[in-house]
């Protein structure tokens, strides 16, 4: 009986210290996504802002990320638009293909793509940077020398995934819906002017803005987590590659919840219908 006491009572002081954790880390987040956003408007309204950092961030974000978004738009949009065309041909609604393969890639699979990409490719990048910068004790080094690492750091950081979440998402939602075009167009189920028909009349502009809407907010967060995972690492190059593996798996996540509350949000606010 003491046995299982015991082995009970450890349990629950695990998950009481799992608690304890998550609450700590998701203040931290927040302190550091404040602090990230403070300096990255007030350096440049003040024009202090490193914009040689945010041009070589943004260019390596670019580098890593545009490739396999595009490889990974191109198989996203054959799939949308083979399986939306199968229910469409069996409830004789094929008419309405391109509305729903555009509307779906513009709300849903563009900027959940684009997410992705930088939680996977870029998020993994700024975490090992920033963690190997950590344990080879670069960051308190700056700290010594009077450089906040936030802002010489982390904030051209945010502000370069920012950009580049914006033009992904229009890079990601052209790629997908052509591909979506020519599946069903070419296959022959559905002529070019009823698509693109159907599409026009249901469309709004508010699809395209929720769309860069949600890419700004998931690469803001993408970056915010992988930034303090990495200046958090802890335990030498094991330690960076824990750090790195918990920010991909975190990052997605919250990238999941965060899709679903701008989604509801967005179809309870903004009117539907035929324009």
């Amino acid at each position: 009986m003491s046995a299982v006491l015991t082995v009970g009572r450890s349990s629950l002081n695990s998950m009481r210290g799992r608690m304890n954790q998550g609450i700590r880390t998701t203040g931290e987040l927040v302190i550091l996504a404040v602090e990230a956003s403070r300096f990255a408007v007030t350096d440049i309204i003040s024009r202090r802002f490193s914009w040689s950092e945010f041009m070589l961030q943004a260019w390596f974000m670019t580098r890593v990320s545009l490739l396999p978004t595009i490889l990974v738009a191109i198989p996203f949009g054959i799939i949308t638009s083979v399986q939306i065309g199968a229910v469409a041909n069996q409830i004789g609604a094929t008419s309405f293909s391109g509305a729903v393969n555009g509307i779906g890639i513009l709300r849903q699979g563009a900027p959940l793509v684009t997410s992705l990409m930088i939680a996977g490719a870029v998020g993994s990048a700024i975490c090992s940077d920033l963690g190997a910068r950590t344990v080879r004790e670069e960051i308190d080094a700056l700290k010594v020398m009077g450089i906040n690492p936030v802002q010489r750091l982390v904030a051209p950081r945010v502000v370069a995934a920012l950009v580049v979440a914006l033009f992904l998402t229009v890079i990601v939602a052209m790629t997908a819906m052509i591909t979506a075009y020519i599946m069903n167009v070419g296959g022959g189920s559905i002529s070019s002017g009823a698509y693109l028909q159907s599409f026009v009349a249901f469309s709004q502009t508010s699809d395209l803005l929720l769309a860069e809407f949600k890419a700004l907010v998931f690469g803001f967060i993408a970056t915010i987590v992988a930034a303090h995972k990495g200046l958090s690492a802890r335990g030498g190059p094991k330690g960076v590659a824990d750090a790195v593996n918990q920010a991909v798996v975190l990052s997605v996540i919250m990238l999941a919840l965060a899709n679903v509350a701008i989604t509801q949000a967005y179809v309870m606010l903004v009117p539907q219908g035929v324009s």
